[in-house]
């Protein structure tokens, strides 16, 4: 069987307590690498919701962020060339 298939088929389960707290538990968090103290993102999707770490999440925006940014762009030095043009102005 695959492992999506697994997953759908054979999902960890967790209680709920009275106060909406969950415990992730020790396997996830360390799929994850996160620890006590860690952010952590949720997103609400279809039903599910899903939770990834803020350094994932900060990950895979870079990911999107950069198929639209050519190669040969220095975005950071365009900031920054900005930001002299202003203050010369100022």
């Amino acid at each position: 069987m695959g492992q999506a298939i697994k997953e759908v088929f054979n999902p960890m389960k967790v209680e709920m307590g009275k106060d909406g707290k969950i415990t992730i538990p020790a396997k996830y968090r360390h799929e994850l690498g996160i620890k006590p103290g860690d952010e952590i993102m949720l997103i609400s999707e279809d039903g599910e919701l899903r939770l990834f770490s803020a350094k994932h999440g900060l990950k895979k925006a870079r990911e999107i962020y950069q198929q639209h940014i050519p190669a040969d762009r220095d975005l950071v030095s365009e900031l920054i060339a900005e930001r002299r043009a202003e203050a010369v102005l100022e």
